[in-house]
């Protein structure tokens, strides 16, 4: 197979013309993946950014066939996509359900546990940009400690939000999946080479990736791809696999580049304290220290 990047991928477009802001990771995401997975791709995205900025009639953003789902049924919707298309006897397609953090980790999670119980034959694209932005930058269960959004106001009482990042990764793991895995729009080729993996996987698939959002962290948006990188360097974020039940880290790095200057780049992180800060590192470093001892043996 030849190795997925910017100069081997094919320059045909199923996803572009959307009204997304400048440098959104989401879209940029989007984009690639659609790029592996082909014209007879079925999309499933429920309402979101992805969805309100790619279904404005008379446009559509989607070239292959998409649709809108209830924002708590993405999983469902696109295992009775699969179902049939199985039932019609179409053969040569690819099923994805696409939904942004909230629409994963909250409110979504049910029909996504019970299609990875099933082990429908789809694709579960997790886009997490750490809040709910479409609806006005509210926390979600994705958003890390520390942040500042609309509904974990940052003051002299609060550090912004008070709870760490739901591990949906090992949440989906867990269930035994035939196939999970992390990545980041920083490194695009990694992004890729997941995204093909999945494709050839028979039963469920989910990939969690990275996808700065400059609107609601508060950065300019030439920074998108650089901020996402940051975010796996400096160890908030870690690109891993899961399959056959087991774990792999796919990078280790041997140090970190310093959380501060990755948090310090986005306003939604600015008002942090050196403590706040080195309450990060500390859950960062036990973090790690944990997956290198049980993933690397």
């Amino acid at each position: 197979m030849v190795k997925l990047n910017a100069k081997t991928l094919h320059n045909e477009e199923y996803f572009y013309g959307h009204k997304a802001c400048g440098g959104c990771g989401e879209s940029l995401a989007l984009r690639h993946a659609m790029k592996v997975l082909g014209p007879n791709t079925f999309a499933a995205l429920p309402a979101g950014c992805m969805a309100a900025v790619s279904f404005i009639y008379p446009n559509m953003a989607f070239t292959t066939n998409a649709m809108i789902t209830p924002f708590a049924a993405t999983g469902a919707v696109a295992s009775g996509i699969a179902a049939g298309l199985e039932a019609l006897g179409i053969d040569g397609t690819q099923t994805i359900g696409i939904a942004g953090d909230g629409g994963t980790a909250d409110i979504g999670f049910q029909a996504l546990s019970g299609a990875i119980d099933r082990n429908d034959d789809i694709i579960y694209l997790a886009t997490d940009n750490e809040a709910y932005m479409n609806t006005g930058i509210q926390k979600s269960g994705l958003t890390p400690y520390g942040t500042r959004t609309t509904t974990s106001p940052a003051g002299k009482n609060l550090p912004g939000s008070v709870n760490q990042k739901k591990n949906m990764f090992e949440i989906v793991a867990a269930h035994g999946i035939a196939y999970a895995a992390t990545a980041s729009v920083g490194y695009l080729e990694d992004f890729l080479a997941k995204v093909a993996k999945a494709k050839e996987t028979r039963g469920t698939s989910y990939i969690h990736v990275f996808v700065p959002c400059p609107t609601g962290w508060g950065y300019p948006a030439h920074k998108t791809v650089s901020l996402a990188k940051a975010a796996v360097d400096s160890g908030l974020w870690y690109l891993a696999e899961y399959e056959k039940g087991a774990f792999k880290l796919n990078r280790n790095p041997g140090s970190f580049t310093p959380v501060a200057d990755y948090l310090k780049a986005q306003s939604r992180f600015r008002h942090l304290t050196e403590e706040d800060i080195s309450r990060i590192e500390a859950a960062r470093d036990a973090k790690w220290e944990n997956m290198r001892r049980q993933w690397q043996g």
